[in-house]
């Protein structure tokens, strides 16, 4: 499982995200960041609730024997409840499903912590937050989605601060505060007020494979942040 929000002390977790990478070096990727990041974020696509394919729980569980960062999977499927057993047995440390997809979130959420895993629920952009209200008692993360699912590389949107800052609030107001994690658009010149906004989990793509030194990316991104 993943460190909870009391145990990081609301501090910045970087996740850089292997969709950025090279997919031909996998290993190479995760060795890359290895000493910069705090968790490594990946993203599972099924080619129908997102329009892409990415990977299964064999490339999870290969991805896990070369890094000893934890993996935080997020998975952007149909029927994601048939995809919770697999995952965590390939050795994913989180699991996050969409409200979008689930609908027995619930049921859902409380499978990933049987598995032993951290359970998170994401939302897309036009998802508002009362769409999860009911699931913030049973989840130890929310992952809001700042740009549509399916590809990496694209902009931020911009009224995304604004519902990063409502959200974090939300969950300030909880008897036991959880993470906030934000996926899509981040690069040097947002991150600060984003993380000020009240992210304290922020996946990189681009910002970071997209650059000639990842780990070096990472420590800028880290800098201009806090």
């Amino acid at each position: 499982m993943l460190p909870t929000y009391q145990e990081t002390a609301g501090r910045l977790l970087l996740c850089p995200s292997i969709l950025s990478a090279d997919f031909a070096a996998l290993g190479d990727a995760m060795d890359q960041v290895a000493t910069a990041a705090d968790i490594v974020h990946i993203d599972v696509m099924d080619g129908h609730f997102v329009p892409n394919l990415t990977i299964g729980p064999p490339v999870v569980a290969s991805l896990g024997r070369r890094t000893k960062l934890p993996l935080d999977v997020h998975l952007m499927v149909e029927q994601p409840i048939n995809w919770i057993e697999p995952f965590a047995g390939s050795g994913a440390d989180s699991l996050v499903v969409h409200a979008e997809a689930c609908v027995h979130l619930l049921r859902c959420l409380q499978m990933i912590r049987d598995v032993g895993c951290t359970p998170g629920v994401a939302i897309n952009p036009g998802t508002p937050l009362t769409a999860i209200e009911e699931a913030l008692p049973y989840v130890d993360m929310v992952l809001l989605m700042t740009v549509n699912p399916g590809f990496g590389g694209q902009q931020f949107i911009p009224t995304m601060t604004d519902k990063i800052r409502r959200l974090r609030q939300r969950l300030d107001d909880l008897d036991r505060p959880i993470h906030l994690q934000i996926d899509g658009g981040v690069y040097l010149g947002n991150i600060r007020e984003l993380y000020q906004a009240g992210a304290n989990m922020i996946v990189v793509g681009q910002a970071v494979y997209g650059q000639p030194d990842p780990a070096a990316a990472l420590r800028a991104l880290r800098a201009c942040a806090v």
